[in-house]
């Protein structure tokens, strides 16, 4: 158990493994994957690390996933990219640019790997993956059969998708097919994009607002390890929220489709005043509350701990009860987040 994966999580929580494996291909996975189950340990198949919490020491293989490559087809109407799972994310977004083709902007300095990317079904500022998504090729870990599920099939919500249910553990991404539309429209409605105009703006303007905005508000993880948002932005039911934005009118809230009504996270802890607070090692992010960054040593207790306390004063203030975002790792593999900081 002397395998450190402290370098292999962005929280920078020393944790370690049995072994650690580097897979470059689909069939170095598959044989690291059968090598663990033959000999009854538990596998976890990692991209950068950048949205697990390790609880414990993982008692089996992690399977590192650099699967690479970018291959672009053009056609009349769109540019589609077939992109190796072990690709990272940003870089992919800059070589989309760099070569004219805009639609990944919005989705700038998102941390990880392409292959995480509709796990979560990743989005930011008005653009989620379920937009560009035109495929998920996977592989059936027990019997090495190649599958390509549809966007459709891959059943995207919000930070959710298929691989959260009944594929996980089963099927491994591989690649991802995107589909980037030639009628490229702008999405300028959160935060600096809506000062944007919309009849002069480039994809790259786009991307540099999206850059500044996430590095003067998120912590650099070199420097303080940290997951990301650590929460997701709560969903709750319209009466629900007409009752919350009649007492808070300031609010920042974004009516869905479906009806329901979706509340900033960061804002809800923010009206707690809960930035800088710490718990051991961990500590709430003075410039955006939705983070909680390991500011000295801070082992994975601490952070549960700091979790588990705002969303309790969120929930006692707003009776909004706040679920992780990050993946939660115990001995044996995922557990359920909410579970553990309740």
């Amino acid at each position: 158990m002397n395998h450190s994966l402290k370098p292999w999580n962005t929280f920078g929580i020393d944790r370690n493994a049995r072994q650690i494996v580097r897979a470059d291909d689909a069939q170095q996975l598959l044989a690291a994957w059968n090598h663990a189950t033959q000999h009854q340990q538990p596998v976890l198949i990692l991209g950068e690390g950048s949205n697990v919490l390790f609880l414990e020491d993982f008692s089996g293989t992690v399977i590192v996933n650099r699967i690479s490559g970018i291959e672009v087809e053009e056609t009349q109407d769109c540019w589609r990219l077939h992109v190796g799972a072990g690709e990272n994310w940003h870089n992919l977004v800059q070589f989309t640019l760099e070569n004219n083709m805009p639609g990944l902007e919005n989705l700038a300095l998102i941390p990880g790997c392409a292959g995480s990317s509709p796990i979560q079904n990743i989005g930011a500022y008005g653009i989620e993956l379920k937009h560009v998504c035109d495929y998920v090729d996977c592989i059936e870990l027990a019997t090495g059969n190649a599958l390509r599920l549809s966007a459709e099939q891959c059943r995207f919500g919000y930070r959710d998708s298929i691989f959260k249910h009944e594929y996980q553990d089963k099927y491994v991404i591989v690649a991802v097919g995107l589909r980037l539309t030639k009628n490229w429209q702008p999405v300028l409605t959160y935060g600096d994009l809506t000062r944007l105009d919309p009849a002069t703006v480039t994809a790259k303007d786009i991307f540099d607002s999206v850059c500044h905005m996430r590095m003067s508000k998120l912590p650099d993880p070199k420097v303080n390890g940290n997951a990301g948002s650590f929460f997701k932005n709560p969903v709750i039911s319209g009466e629900k929220a007409d009752a919350l934005i009649a007492q808070w009118p300031n609010a920042p809230h974004y009516p869905q489709a479906d009806g329901s009504v979706k509340l900033a996270a960061g804002w809800l802890i923010d009206q707690c005043q809960l930035k800088g607070t710490t718990c051991g090692g961990a500590a709430v992010h003075r410039q955006q509350a939705l983070v909680l960054i390991n500011e000295n040593n801070a082992t994975s207790d601490d952070v549960v701990q700091l979790a588990h306390q705002v969303r309790q004063r969120v929930g006692d203030k707003f009776d909004v009860w706040l679920e992780p975002e990050v993946r939660f790792i115990g001995h044996h593999g995922e557990v359920n987040a909410v579970e553990a900081i309740a």
